[in-house]
């Protein structure tokens, strides 16, 4: 089961129905109240916000102490930037008094509460920041801090067990980041007794409930949406080199759309479909720049502009390396590439309407600081050369002192050569040949081969010459003339690395004092690469623009389209959906196994999920209304492989979920609710949910059901009303066959057919018979007779075991009691026989 639920973000409120929260209900006033006492009610000091954050391997987790509801709010695990800006909403929108963080901190989070620790003329004030051991966040004692909490909202007639259960369905202990930060806040709540300063110890901090929190504008979505709905899905890597540790993207929503040309597309991508938002600002602004690349006369500019995305690379770690002065060849080659082709996206985006805003953006902010950066590179750095030393080298004209020392140095193996040649006048005639060679750091060398007659150390003494070391079989020494070189060339290998290392310093500092406009171009180009990537898969599958209605709360599909199963499907039945109004807010669906159910409700959430992305949809029309949050909720097969009792745990988690963040505003979809538990335990759930939901009248959400449970139209356990509406799966029977046509209509299935399933899954045919009639006998009430062919085979059986175990009988043994014998294995084995 899946469910599309709405929870209010911003500073937490009241809770509306069916909240995802566990708390007390509020206490009626106490009568004989003087005005006096009201009013000193009403000048009670202001809510109060104690958050704790933690930041690791760019993810973000966050919760927070409520002290006007005495309430934690939490926040699963999101992806955050080194900015931290998913932080910075956060503080900016709940305002917290402290800010609880473990001392072991990774470099941009002490940077980022650095900052927020200066900031005097904060408003309303700057927050308290509290560093606490990292000990204190650690995962193992956070779950046991979590689950040994004395909370008021939860029955003392609960077990441990129970207990355990009721917080997995509110907690997502999924979620390690959400969990340490939880810990944490606990440990720092203990410590300071907020609101019991002045109670015995013995009383612990007030917890009247967890709730999740989510920021205006975004739409929350646990992991289980994005695993059962294809959102995502890794898969092991088929390459050999990868199998122990590389995963690539399988059949997804998300990989079938991502045709990014650029590596920080692809994460701004996966970082839309981890935040879908319901900013209808947002959205269509994104869907304009979809729609306007979907124009056939478009086509070949948004080829073009794929084709310079691809040259925008990692800035980042470049700009990164050129902070610590590690600074690579390559990055200079890279950084002048994506330089150029960010102005190439400037001038095109020029030439396009400026209407459109990220190409008024893009025209605009893309300044000709750029032009700068790509002049200087251009004018500076010799690439060839560069490469061919592997350091960074620069061009011509650039430093005549540099050019000078190039010069001389290209001029020395002619030089040398003749120095050699005078040198070899005034050694011993039983030297044949000598060479002066030159070594960075040391400087210039006599070099003499080794001769036979020098064997000991003191045979390497020359006359005038200055033993410096034997290397190869080549005697090195200093002489005269090599001393007056030193003295007169220097070291020009060093010089001329030192004076151009400083003039890569100096180009380093003309780039880092632009970088912002650097950064600015890695934003826009980004979402220019997604949104292309978007308008491509759009052009492609045939994908329609989504409207956006306030009004409507809840969604209005004409003709959608399953966007994985069309493309694995020859053919594919397009169906319409629609809920948003007060009638037929829950749409039970029946149908056989395999008559397209499943699919109809995931093409629903899936639909609703890429409007919120922004994306074009797979439906002739969709119109989108109030969705402010979604949450999946379908037990899976795998759970079933690890026993009976984890999947049932599975299932109950599930089934609380689903029914704390349902809201008015919640779009449930429930398929095959109870599956694979006691038919009547799973009936009687599932018929207990929905008159649960069907109590709240105009706050029911809108809900699909899938089901096989008949029974539960045929025994009318929901009650008959407006908010109830009954579709099917069409079929026609056509003699023994069933003929599947995919396609909702009003109405119920009288039959599940599940013996034409069977067939059609390859069963044997007489288990399909022995099937169809103990079914009919269930259904007449008869007894259940074994079939005689079985029956017979089983008395045979039991007939050669007790002969076996007479045969083993040894008459002769005096202890051997054939009383005893008869009593304990012919009789029992009799009813078998007989």
């Amino acid at each position: 089961m899946f469910s599309v639920g709405t929870i209010p973000g911003g500073t937490p409120q009241s809770p509306e129905p069916g909240a995802a929260s566990a708390s007390f209900p509020s206490l009626a006033p106490v009568s004989g109240r003087g005005e006096a006492e009201e009013e000193e009610d009403n000048e009670q000091e202001p809510a109060e916000i104690y958050l704790c954050a933690l930041w690791t391997s760019g993810y973000l987790g966050i919760a927070y102490y409520d002290t006007s509801d005495s309430t934690i709010h939490f926040m699963p695990d999101a992806p955050d930037h080194e900015s931290l800006k998913l932080l910075q909403r956060v503080l900016d929108e709940i305002n917290p008094r402290s800010v609880v963080t473990s001392a072991k901190q990774d470099e941009n989070m002490t940077r980022f509460l650095g900052k927020l620790a200066s900031q005097e003329h904060r408003e309303p004030k700057r927050p308290e920041i509290v560093f606490l051991p990292s000990v204190d966040f650690g995962l193992e004692i956070s779950k046991q801090r979590l689950l040994a909490g004395n909370y008021s909202f939860i029955p003392d007639s609960m077990t441990t067990t129970e207990k355990i259960l009721f917080l997995s369905s509110i907690i997502p202990f999924d979620c390690l980041l959400t969990v340490r930060a939880l810990g944490g806040l606990l440990k720092f709540l203990g410590r300071r007794r907020i609101g019991v300063e002045l109670e015995d110890y013995n009383v612990s901090v007030p917890i009247l409930g967890f709730k999740k929190f989510v920021l205006t504008h975004l739409v929350s979505i646990d992991q289980d949406t994005y695993s059962v709905l294809q959102i995502f899905k890794s898969e092991s890597h088929p390459s050999v080199y990868k199998v122990a540790s590389g995963l690539k993207e399988g059949l997804s929503l998300f990989g079938i759309l991502n045709r990014c040309h650029c590596k920080w597309g692809q994460k701004l991508l996966r970082l839309w479909f981890t935040r879908p938002t319901h900013d209808l600002g947002e959205l269509n602004s994104r869907l304009d720049v979809i729609q306007f690349f979907l124009l056939p006369q478009n086509l070949d500019m948004a080829q073009m502009l794929h084709r310079l995305l691809g040259h925008i690379k990692n800035v980042p770690l470049i700009l990164k390396r050129m902070k610590l002065s590690h600074t690579k060849v390559s990055d200079w080659q890279v950084l002048y590439k994506t330089v150029y082709s960010a102005l190439g996206l400037r001038d095109a985006c020029r030439s396009l309407p400026q209407s459109i805003q990220l190409f008024q953006d893009i025209a605009q902010e893309f300044s000709d600081d750029l032009h700068h950066i790509a002049s200087l590179i251009g004018k500076v750095v010799d690439f060839e050369g560069s490469l061919a030393e592997n350091r960074f080298t620069v061009l011509p004209n650039i430093d005549p002192e540099i050019d000078e020392k190039k010069r001389r140095l290209m001029g020395l193996p002619s030089f040398l050569t003749e120095v050699a040649r005078k040198e070899l006048e005034n050694l011993d005639s039983r030297i044949p040949s000598c060479s002066v060679i030159y070594i960075p750091l040391i400087g210039f060398l006599l070099c003499i081969p080794r001769l036979p007659f020098m064997v000991e150390a003191s045979d390497f003494e020359i006359e005038g010459l200055d033993f410096m070391f034997l290397s190869e079989e080549k005697l090195h020494y200093r002489s005269a003339r090599t001393k007056e070189l030193d003295a007169l060339l220097g070291d020009l290998h060093c010089d001329i690395r030192d004076q151009e290392t400083l003039l890569m310093y100096q180009l380093q500092c003309q780039v880092l004092a632009r970088a912002a406009v650097l950064t600015r171009v890695l934003d826009l180009a980004s979402r220019l690469d997604v949104l292309l990537a978007l308008a491509s898969a759009a052009r492609d599958y045939g994908y329609s623009r989504p409207r956006y209605s306030p009004q409507l709360l809840g969604v209005r599909i004409l003709n959608g389209r399953h966007p994985l199963m069309e493309l694995c499907a020859r053919t594919f039945v397009p169906n319409s959906a629609e809920c948003g109004r007060d009638k037929g807010r829950i749409k039970v669906i029946t149908g056989p196994n395999s008559s397209g159910k499943s699919i109809y409700l995931k093409q629903v959430g899936l639909i609703t999920f890429m409007a919120l992305v922004g994306s074009f949809v797979p439906a002739e029309e969709a119109e989108i209304g109030a969705v402010d949050a979604i949450f999946t909720r379908i037990h899976s097969c795998e759970s079933i492989s690890l026993g009976l009792s984890t999947f049932m745990i599975d299932l109950n988690q599930q089934v609380a979920k689903a029914v704390n963040n349902a809201t008015k505003q919640s779009l449930v979809l429930i398929d095959e609710f109870g599956k694979g538990t006691n038919t009547v335990d799973g009936l009687a759930l599932l018929a207990a949910v929905l008159r649960h939901w069907l109590a709240l009248g105009p706050m029911c959400p809108h809900i699909f059901v899938a089901t096989n449970f008949l029974s539960l139209v045929q025994l009318q356990l929901l009650p008959q009303g407006p908010l109830v509406q009954y579709l099917t799966m069409e079929t026609c029977e056509d003699g023994d066959d069933l003929v599947f046509f995919y396609q909702v209509c009003e109405g119920i299935a009288n039959a599940s057919h599940a013996s034409y399933t069977a067939a059609q899954a390859g069963l044997p045919g007489n288990l399909i018979a022995r099937g169809k009639e103990v079914s009919d006998l269930i259904r007449s009430g008869k007894p259940i007779k074994p079939v005689k062919e079985l029956l017979k085979e089983k008395q045979m059986e039991n007939c050669q075991t007790l002969v076996d175990k007479f045969l083993k009988l040894d008459l002769e043994d005096p202890n051997l009691d054939l009383d005893i014998f008869m009593s304990q294995e012919v009789l029992p084995a009799a009813p078998g026989i007989l």
